[in-house]
């Protein structure tokens, strides 16, 4: 179930550490769960590297044009967490992760994360992604 806590999303998902991890930081993986159908590319995963993410116009957003955004990694910790700068504004998105009794703990530093939440739940869980 969705907890909030200090304007944080946050979900468990019946998934190991390892799985949770490749689905956040692999670029085909967050292709399909967070703003499905939108495009990531992840050249280098370590901190300071940029990631190109293009926002594709949906249902969910006002978009009539594709809008590509550079983001910078701050902190590429296996397992743990990953994180990283959208440059303009400079706001951070941090993904941490969360082992428990077998099950995974993913919580995003910020509100608003729902749906892309219920998203990586569904995939992981081989269920059909609720959010499109």
């Amino acid at each position: 179930m969705m907890a909030y806590k200090e304007n944080k999303s946050s979900i468990s998902i019946d998934a190991s550490l390892e799985k949770v991890w490749h689905a956040i930081t692999d670029a085909e993986l967050l292709t399909k769960w967070y703003a499905p159908g939108s495009i990531w590319e992840i050249p280098h995963l370590a901190a300071g590297e940029q990631i190109i993410f293009t926002l594709i116009p949906n249902s969910h957003n006002q978009l009539t044009e594709k809008l590509p955004m550079t983001l910078t990694i701050k902190n590429v910790t296996m397992h743990q967490q990953f994180s990283f700068y959208l440059d303009l504004p400079e706001t951070l998105i941090a993904i941490s992760l969360a082992d428990d009794m077998g099950k995974t703990t993913v919580t995003f530093n910020t509100s608003g994360y729902e749906a892309s939440l219920a998203n990586l739940k569904a995939l992981l869980e081989g269920k059909e992604i609720p959010f499109v």
